[in-house]
């Protein structure tokens, strides 16, 4: 049967990453790159995803989310909401997990000024260096 060998799921590699690999997103919006990370790799088994909104808040923000949700649980993936990035290494479902990857595509320290701020900037600099403190 195509995909699998021995009884095991091929490996499908996407650039950097793999279906084997134990993957981590942080700060999801609507889901959208877990998804299609899910898609392409046939299951999400392997990944657990998160959010900084509330599930409720996310429905709000974005009209696409549950069915990102929905799909993403379709393949396994764990998805925990209200996960701060500082954070996160002491959340429950996240203490002392080991990932392969750490995903963070757009970190953001959300609105307080202008994104040309010196003090906004010093923001979403903060949030970056506190995620690689965590990760290590």
């Amino acid at each position: 049967m195509e995909g699998f060998h021995l009884g095991f799921k091929r490996e499908k590699r996407i650039k950097h990453y793999s279906s084997t690999q134990k993957i981590l997103l942080v700060g999801e919006g609507d889901f959208s790159f877990s998804a299609c990370l899910a898609i392409a790799f046939g299951t999400a088994a392997n990944m657990v995803a998160t959010s900084l909104d509330s599930r409720d808040s996310l429905r709000l923000k974005y009209s696409n989310v549950m069915a990102n949700l929905n799909l993403l649980r379709m393949f396994g993936c764990t998805i925990v909401h209200e996960v701060d990035a500082h954070t996160m290494s002491h959340h429950p479902l996240l203490h002392m997990k080991r990932f392969d990857r750490i995903i963070f595509n757009f970190p953001h320290a959300g609105f307080q000024n202008k994104e040309i701020d010196f003090y906004q900037i010093m923001l979403h600099q903060t949030v970056v260096r506190g995620v690689l403190e965590k990760c290590t």
